[in-house]
């Protein structure tokens, strides 16, 4: 029994099962619940030590404190109307052309995106998407909604502050702001446009249907307005902490932390119901992920992939960077981008990985998740809120156009990272 257990294919087993837990919420208990309770089942059995699992918890600081931040200024905006404003504004700029509230929405999408995380745009704008939908009596919603979806994705890694998962798979290796364009400011504009051309193809006789043109933008608070010129300054506070090569876990919480705070003083009340929205639980799954990674670890893994990155990066340079991307964009469909990111960075760190070898692989982690619903939390929170609003989207059904979006805006992205590497 004490060998069975000390065997890697436990800890495997074990790492396999949680991940499919927090992509198929068995009982419909949160994604958390299975990330936590395989890292609790590791050190149960002995897999791992719990003083090891509470060092591999310390490792994810940097992230917790980002989505904190994040989390905290998205809530803002979307209790204070903020995300609601702007996306009826380009409803009303739509003047009654669905083609053009597909761009303009798309636009939003890529905004928020940005600079705000892919987590943003899937979880917060979603609902206001789908009130703009309600607003304009779009019979058909889901090309707006698919909007939310794979543009989360597609524009991740126009920044490091983009996605939560670059954070993750560069740890404490992160680039300079100006390294980060350098490496990324081609890949991510056509990753963009090709996922755009490529939806907006794909939905083209949907976007046909009449929708209203006259629609009634929302009168925009003081407190919204304060939140939106906050959150510009959150913006600049990241990138200017990118840009200095400082860790941007900090100042996103301490700048959230502000934005939060003087809310509170212009609206003169203490906006508890506002905490008491945010999605905590995101925390606990962080950090099982980071438990169940080093575990496997443990069981050599990761030296023996930081071994294969090697090898290629050395005897096939030229397509090193394609076959890794591509690797990882499948391992993301299969085990969910968080996990294969973590697994990831560590083996990035372990190998001493070359420039294209690393950014492609970041690109496959931030854009591969596109191909299907499990492919990233971000997704698989999008489509928990269309459920809630009564859309149904099926695995199937998003496959199928995922795959149509997504190799094209993949393709061209690793290319780009590949001609950039022979410069």
């Amino acid at each position: 029994m004490n060998a069975l257990l000390s065997s890697p294919v436990s800890v495997w087993a074990i790492a396999a099962l949680s991940t499919l837990g927090v992509i198929t919420r068995p009982f419909r208990l949160p994604e958390a619940v299975w990330a936590v309770l395989g890292a609790l089942a590791l050190c149960g059995l002995g897999m791992l030590s719990w003083s090891d699992a509470l060092a591999a918890v310390g490792k994810g600081l940097d992230v917790y404190l980002f989505l904190t931040g994040m989390m905290v200024a998205s809530e803002l905006a979307r209790k204070e109307g903020l995300f609601d404003y702007l996306a009826a504004l380009a409803a009303k700029r739509a003047a009654g052309s669905a083609k053009k509230l597909f761009f303009l929405m798309y636009c939003v999408g890529t905004i928020v995106t940005v600079f705000m995380s892919n987590d943003a745009t899937a979880v917060v704008l979603t609902p206001a998407v789908l009130a703009v939908a309600h607003v304009v009596k779009a019979e058909k919603p889901l090309p707006y909604l698919y909007i939310c979806a794979f543009i989360a994705n597609a524009a991740s890694f126009v920044l490091p502050i983009s996605n939560p998962a670059n954070l993750v798979i560069f740890q404490d290796r992160m680039p300079t702001l100006l390294s980060w364009l350098g490496r990324f400011a081609v890949p991510s504009v056509l990753s963009i446009v090709a996922t755009y051309l490529a939806l907006r193809f794909m939905q083209r006789q949907e976007l046909t249907q009449q929708i209203e043109s006259e629609v009634e933008v929302p009168r925009l608070s003081a407190a919204g307005k304060a939140t939106g010129l906050g959150i510009a300054v959150m913006a600049i506070v990241m990138l200017g902490a990118s840009a200095l090569d400082v860790s941007l876990g900090l100042p996103t919480f301490c700048a959230g932390l502000v934005l939060f705070l003087a809310i509170c003083i212009l609206k003169r009340k203490f906006l508890g119901a506002h905490l008491g929205e945010i999605s905590w639980a995101v925390l606990p799954l962080v950090a099982g992920l980071f438990v169940l990674v080093e575990g496997l670890q443990r069981t050599g893994v990761i030296a023996n992939l930081a071994a294969v990155v090697r090898t290629a990066s050395t005897t096939i340079p030229t397509h090193a960077g394609w076959i890794s991307g591509a690797v990882m964009a499948v391992a993301c469909n299969l085990i969910n981008n968080l996990p294969a990111g973590l697994i990831a960075g560590s083996a990035l760190t372990a190998a001493h990985a070359p420039t294209p070898v690393a950014s492609a692989v970041l690109i496959g982690v931030d854009l591969g998740p596109n191909f299907s619903v499990t492919g990233s939390l971000a997704t698989i929170l999008w489509l928990t809120a269309l459920r809630r609003d009564g859309i149904e989207v099926t695995a199937w059904s998003f496959l199928k156009l995922g795959v149509v979006v997504t190799l094209p805006a993949l393709v061209t992205a690793l290319g780009a990272v590949a001609l950039g590497a022979t410069w």
